[in-house]
């Protein structure tokens, strides 16, 4: 990307910001250039915030701004040709502490201690991104969304799919973690355009179809069993 293409974007993404855009913008560019903090008002000492501490506080208060226009804004620098690689997942935000914080929930975490529950309390996001790369670690954020108490990780990651590839020029290789290897996961994404490739895990039984009915007792519902760990299955 040029300079100019640059300045174009950063104004473009600059108009959609709304309400306190400018404290929000220079916000922005303050997480960019942070390479880490300890808290969100350190934020307010980096040398491209150029004002008061207060004002991360009412850039965060006072915008609203637009995921949707914000995401066909990333989508237009994509490629338009060749398959785009996405990548989905479901992570924790732990604030046991926060006890005023709104809407908290059970979340998986793993935990650095042997036999401690992965569990956590906080607030849990779903992340969609483009991966450009076939080798490294950098990725593009299309959307990142919070899952709240009256949704779950499979309902708000098969929305996602669905927006994001409905904004796409060719259809795309979407990859996921063994939590989106479910039946409810492929049932809610088999009419997007888009092909998955998901982990499973390795205690997971599958079914094949069952057989004909052959007239007598309760016809059956599966038919044979697959197990992934158990090789004479296969």
């Amino acid at each position: 990307m040029t300079f100019d293409k640059l300045k174009q974007f950063r104004g473009r993404v600059y108009s959609l910001l709304g309400n306190g855009k400018d404290a929000l913008f220079d916000l922005m560019d303050a997480v960019l250039v942070t390479r880490s903090v300890y808290s969100f008002v350190e934020f307010s000492i980096s040398p491209v915030f150029r004002r008061q501490w207060s004002s991360i506080y009412e850039a965060i208060e006072d915008s609203l701004p637009p995921r949707k226009k914000l995401m066909q804004l990333y989508m237009a620098h994509l490629p338009q040709t060749g398959q785009l690689v996405l990548a989905g997942d479901h992570t924790a935000w732990s604030r046991p502490h926060a006890r005023t914080l709104k809407d908290r929930t059970y979340e998986h975490q793993a935990q650095p201690m042997s036999g401690a529950k992965p569990v956590t309390l906080g607030q849990g996001y779903s992340t969609i991104a483009w991966i450009p790369e076939d080798c490294g670690s950098w990725a593009l954020p299309l959307l990142h969304e919070r899952i709240t108490s009256f949704d779950n990780p499979i309902t708000k990651a098969a929305a996602q799919l669905r927006l994001v590839c409905q904004n796409l020029p060719t259809r795309s290789l979407s990859l996921w973690d063994a939590e989106y290897g479910c039946a409810s996961f492929i049932k809610q994404t088999a009419d997007i355009p888009a092909d998955k490739l998901m982990r499973l895990r390795s205690n997971r039984v599958l079914y094949g179809a069952p057989p004909p009915y052959t007239g007598f007792g309760r016809p059956r519902v599966h038919g044979d069993k697959f197990k992934l760990n158990d090789s004479t299955t296969w």
